[in-house]
């Protein structure tokens, strides 16, 4: 049984109720590291030092912006001795700009620290084979999706931030579970993220596979953009924070 958690949900303003998109997968893997990542690890009730892999997609602030905290926390609470191996993967730019946030942010107090991550492209693990795979959005910030197909032979994904290509919606195809950004309303003008009639469109030709929806622009408490969902296919959840995901070994998203 694999366990994901939808720690946060918003997109890079912080819709009401939420906290910036963040996905934790059997309490040690995790997809990016916000600014409000502490603050959804605490109220998981998870430990930083519990987490051994980070999953970058892209070097954005809302995506990365909370690594100096979260290894700062590590230093001084949860792994004061270091004996927790972090393995960070991603793309050329994730280490130098990783090391350039916590200099900046801490200056002379987690050189230590940086030296003894396990900095990869691809993490390796007996249970996931990954690929990181491009989309499309910025291209100045590397952007890239993560597919993990379990050692069972069933694949799920998370989308990063990226706008409809054929690299993201071929993959998705292929899995039974997929973490996809919706991260504007219909009629803002761009092509760097999805938008409501692109999620339709996706459901509908994915019948099979569950889709949740995160980095969303819409409200969860109180209304400032909207509160208004728009309809979609069954097969699509509307992420909300703390939202558990289990899937079985043959699968099966429960």
């Amino acid at each position: 049984m694999v366990v994901v958690d939808l720690l946060g949900s918003g997109n890079a303003f912080l819709p009401s109720g939420r906290l910036h998109s963040f996905l934790l997968i059997d309490k040690h893997i995790i997809v990016d590291c916000p600014p409000t990542a502490l603050a959804s690890l605490r109220k998981a009730k998870i430990s930083p030092a519990d987490i051994d892999t980070i999953l970058i997609t892209h070097v954005h602030g809302d995506h990365v912006f909370g690594f100096p905290n979260f290894l700062l926390e590590r230093k001084y609470i949860s792994d004061r001795s270091q004996e927790k191996t972090l393995t960070i993967a991603g793309s050329k730019i994730v280490r130098e700009r990783l090391t350039l946030l916590c200099n900046l942010a801490y200056p002379g107090s987690l050189e230590e620290m940086l030296e003894n991550i396990n900095w990869v492209d691809i993490p390796e693990s007996n249970e996931w084979v990954f690929e990181r795979f491009k989309v499309y959005h910025d291209e100045e910030v590397e952007p890239h999706g993560w597919m993990l197909t379990h050692s069972q032979g069933w694949s799920m994904l998370h989308s990063g931030d990226t706008g409809p290509c054929d690299e993201l919606w071929n993959r998705i195809a292929q899995c039974r579970f997929a973490v996809v950004e919706m991260g504007v309303p219909e009629w803002v003008n761009t092509e760097y993220h999805h938008k409501p009639s692109d999620i339709r469109k996706l459901a509908e030709l994915n019948p099979e596979t569950k889709l949740v929806l995160t980095h969303t622009y819409i409200d969860s408490d109180y209304e400032i953009v909207t509160k208004d969902f728009p309809e979609m296919p069954s097969n699509v959840v509307h992420g909300e924070d703390s939202m558990r995901f289990e899937i079985t070994n043959s699968g099966q998203v429960l």
